[in-house]
């Protein structure tokens, strides 16, 4: 053990005394400069900075219809639609023969929600010859947005025998025939979407929507769950779990995956929609008019939503709010004597409610004057013959 130290400490010396012989050399040079690392924060990328990058060269060029079509596109990829339509605008007056800037510029109407202009400029691509089956996909799903469901199978099918693997087509024809109510198409679509493109969430968050909607919530739970690995920030795969649990008499735990969806995403209304039900049944009127309200803004057509949403607010005495409620109650269902008996009794309070100086005047109504019966006719005198 000694040897060992006494070795251990020869080293040390040795090292040492490299140390010092080597110090005058090391005191000649600069000293090293730490590394410093890049701050990513700071770092700009991505197809809004690619498209900014160009337009030094389009301003040396700017009659190069080819650096405007690709700033074009990045600008689309970068969620700049109307900078986009500007560049194909400007590059279709220099040239207008491009089949390629027509379909660029439908591509931009899509972006904008204007349909019919999409629809377009899509035929005028195919008037001068794209032949792509991005051009049918496109047009396929432009019609699928205007529910017209008949042209956006038969431009998705014209898509699928050009490219027979196409997913996106796949997966839209089976949204067209979700939406014509043939459930099991649908879902034998999507699965062959899912096939060619297995870690696409949206495709997983449709099949499990719809198994729940078939009450198959078994095979929705497994496709959920398979989204909710791909994409943990998805809400509409957080509302389909909960509503599988819900399906499967878990209620407690499916309130949970809705509050976490609409903390995702408040656009998810299904999730409010199911929490006001929740809220119903639990009667909380204040959490049924948070949830029921948002849900509406989104689908004024859910089943019994507005029902509750205005006996939540009579409950609440917010009794404006209400009235006006059951004055659309009454507008969806003509004639129903219940919604109209509302209003009346509604409004009438609402009324009682109102300072002096906001309350309308009372009413004068016309009185018809009573019928003034004729009196009975005077009985005729009695003529007795005279005698003569």
């Amino acid at each position: 053990m000694k040897r060992v130290i006494s070795l251990f400490g020869r080293c040390l010396g040795c090292w040492a005394l490299l140390g010092s012989l080597a110090l005058p050399a090391c005191q000649t040079t600069p000293a090293e400069r730490p590394d410093t690392l890049v701050n990513l924060a700071t770092v700009q990328s991505g197809p809004r900075v690619q498209a900014d990058e160009l337009n030094g060269a389009i301003a040396r060029e700017p009659r190069n219809t080819a650096l405007l079509a690709r700033r074009a596109t990045l600008r689309l990829a970068a969620g700049q639609p109307r900078a986009a339509l500007a560049d194909v605008v400007a590059a279709l007056q220099i040239d207008d023969a491009d089949a390629g800037l027509y379909f660029l510029q439908a591509r931009a109407f899509r972006a904008l929600g204007q349909l019919p202009d999409a629809l377009a400029a899509a035929r005028q691509a195919a008037d001068r010859g794209f032949t792509g089956p991005e051009l049918p996909l496109m047009v396929g799903e432009t019609h699928l947005a205007a529910r017209n469901y008949a042209a956006a199978l038969d431009n998705l099918d014209r898509t699928l025998r050009l490219d027979p693997d196409q997913p996106a087509a796949l997966f839209y024809k089976g949204l067209a025939y979700a939406a014509t109510a043939d459930t099991s198409t649908a879902v034998q679509y999507l699965q062959d979407a899912l096939a060619r493109n297995p870690r696409e969430p949206e495709i997983l968050h449709q099949l499990a929507f719809l198994l729940n909607a078939w009450r198959i919530p078994a095979d929705a739970a497994r496709y959920a769950a398979l989204g909710l690995r791909l994409d943990t920030a998805s809400g509409l795969l957080h509302y389909d779990y909960g509503r599988h649990l819900e399906l499967q008499g878990q209620p407690d735990s499916a309130l949970w995956y809705y509050r976490r969806a609409l903390a995702l995403d408040t656009t998810v209304y299904r999730a409010d929609y199911r929490l006001g039900l929740a809220a119903a049944k639990a009667r909380r009127p204040a959490v049924i008019i948070q949830h029921l309200t948002r849900a509406l803004r989104r689908n004024p057509r859910l089943p019994q939503a507005r029902a509750l949403l205005a006996e939540a607010l009579e409950t609440q005495n917010r009794l404006p709010e209400a009235i006006a409620q059951y004055r659309l109650l009454v507008a969806e269902n003509p004639g129903n004597p219940h919604w109209t008996f509302k209003v009346w009794k509604i409004g009438g309070k609402a009324q009682a409610l109102l300072p002096d100086s906001l309350r309308p005047a009372p009413r004068n109504y016309y009185r018809r004057p009573a019928p003034v019966r004729p009196l009975p006719i005077a009985p005729l005198p009695t003529l007795t013959p005279s005698a003569r």
